[in-house]
């Protein structure tokens, strides 16, 4: 199987899969639950979940590993299940992928701040060369370093990545629209800073998810775009901006509507596109139905 920056560079537009924590609360997942668990105690349906995507379409399938560093599992007395727990997620994915797609290991924000001096930068090093090679020992080919705000935490994941695995690395940031109409990182960061300082940091492939929908991605990718020519770039939107009702977040974006955005989103420079929030196995095969047979180069 060619990786995925090889297939970008022959000109295949990718798709990826769709949201994992709101299917998983679909399927039951309690508040104050570990999602992270659910790989060894409720394999069956992580195992159906990544395979609903795979089934519409997708090129490749994220694990059910978001929160699975030592600091994120430590709130549920877990942290030294942290290899176990990781490795159990990537296997699952695996399986469900088969030798033929792509098996992307999803690596979240650890919730510590280095600016705060609660914690070194080896103990976050660490904590991510733990999880990420316990993803590839079960099976994933690629990580998908997502969700992040803050450089300094980004780039060390991305660092242990590339000194410790062999895995391709994607890394994203997630963007809101700020009052002046611009977009910015909750840490203040521009997606121009964020792709100059990710690419130099190492990573294969730069993007962004998760806070907007598609049709707010089209811009960031064009920042992004701008500050590197060359570098692949994979957007997971969410299915437009949350809406609650009654007390729970709706997203309103059909499949329709994000398959045409997901066009704009390519010819703004994105090689794959995706889901996060709210998004199903009906979004994502909308998405491959759009982008059939759209090329670049």
């Amino acid at each position: 199987m060619k990786t995925i920056v090889e297939r970008v560079r022959h000109g295949e537009i990718l798709v990826s899969d769709g949201a994992w924590g709101t299917y998983l609360q679909k399927n039951g997942l309690r508040p104050g639950e570990c999602p992270e668990l659910w790989c060894i105690e409720h394999r069956d349906i992580v195992f159906g979940i990544a395979k609903s995507y795979l089934d519409a379409g997708a090129d490749m399938v994220q694990t059910n590993s978001f929160g699975g560093t030592r600091f994120k599992l430590e709130h549920f007395g877990l942290m030294d299940r942290a290899a176990e727990i990781n490795r159990a997620a990537a296997a699952v994915s695996r399986e469900a992928a088969g030798p033929d797609r792509h098996v992307i290991a999803s690596v979240g924000p650890t919730g510590k701040i280095l600016i705060m001096g609660d914690v070194t930068e080896n103990e976050i090093y660490e904590a991510f060369r733990e999880q990420l090679v316990a993803l590839e020992e079960g099976g994933a080919d690629a990580c998908c370093i997502e969700t992040f705000a803050a450089i300094d935490e980004a780039s060390l994941a991305v660092k242990a990545a590339k000194e410790n695995t062999s895995l391709e690395v994607i890394c994203t940031f997630t963007f809101e629209r700020t009052a002046r109409g611009d977009y910015r990182t909750m840490m203040g960061v521009s997606p121009k800073e964020m792709a100059a300082a990710i690419a130099a940091a190492g990573a294969d492939i730069i993007g962004t998810n998760c806070g907007n929908g598609m049709s707010r991605m089209a811009g960031i990718v064009a920042q992004l775009r701008e500050t590197n020519a060359d570098i692949p770039i994979l957007v997971h939107a969410n299915a437009g901006a949350p809406v609650n009702v009654d007390g729970v977040d709706t997203f309103p974006e059909t499949p329709e509507e994000m398959g045409r955005n997901a066009v704009a989103v390519v010819n703004a420079g994105a090689n794959i596109v995706g889901g996060c929030c709210g998004t199903t196995p009906e979004h994502i095969r909308a998405i491959r139905k759009a982008v059939a047979g759209t090329r670049k180069g």
